[in-house]
């Protein structure tokens, strides 16, 4: 049986290079490059780690954590709740919706500089344009600049988001508790269990790249939230 060889630690291995390198009075930049084509030369392979799953609540969960909602009457924590549960839009996006960025008319919210800078439309259902347009006009009585904001007239904060969010978990035995990212994952799992391709998911996820957003034309948005109006018929909430 062969016997395997001992590698040198790598400190030591380190101390032993660094004899050669000093000379050369090598920068970070340099020892990168330097690095990578070493790897190169030896064949050896950059190794991530896999990405963890997300986790995506049940449906039973959400219809159960939903009802804890409705139960307690607080009318705008319901509707954070069911803005988070239509859109699949990041809390940091949520906090951030003007009362001016929602369109009526076309049931969609503008979401201006979401993640990476980019901006997009998110739909919601016809079903909950009423109430969200009659929240909206008694903000606009209040003199709100955001859709959202606490009794301090203040926009909330993605802590205090979560902290509403975690309230409704605790008192529905939800042992996982229910994130703003719990919600935005149950969403866009949910439309892809109803056959909705991913090409008319990307749109309104925010996961598409600056340049696959490009290659969208007005048909395709216009195909997707077709497609949205359909199926979003049958959400458990």
């Amino acid at each position: 049986m062969k016997k395997k060889q001992r590698r040198t630690s790598a400190k030591k291995k380190a101390k032993e290079l660094a004899k050669y390198l000093r000379k050369e009075k090598p920068d970070y930049a340099y020892l990168k490059a330097l690095f990578k084509h070493l790897r190169n030369e030896l064949d050896v392979q950059v190794e991530h780690a896999p990405k963890k799953l997300p986790i995506v609540p049940k449906e039973e969960e959400v219809e159960r954590y939903y009802n804890v909602v409705w139960k307690a009457k607080n009318f705008q924590d319901m509707l954070i709740i069911k803005t988070l549960l239509y859109t699949g839009v990041r809390v940091s996006e949520l906090i951030n919706i003007h009362l001016d960025d929602v369109d009526y008319s076309h049931c969609q919210i503008m979401i201006k500089a979401g993640k990476g800078k980019k901006d997009r439309v998110v739909p919601f259902p016809s079903s909950f344009r009423e109430v969200l347009a009659m929240h909206a006009e008694n903000m606009h009585e209040k003199e709100a600049t955001y859709l959202f904001e606490s009794t301090w007239k203040r926009r909330y904060t993605d802590r205090g988001i979560r902290k509403i969010l975690a309230k409704y978990a605790k008192a529905a035995e939800i042992s996982a508790g229910i994130s703003p990212h719990m919600l935005r994952h149950f969403l866009l799992t949910w439309l892809k269990k109803q056959g909705i391709d991913d090409s008319l998911i990307q749109p309104y996820s925010g996961h598409a790249t600056r340049q696959s957003l490009e290659v969208y034309s007005k048909l395709s948005i216009k195909e997707a939230q077709k497609e949205y109006d359909r199926v979003i018929k049958k959400f458990p909430v």
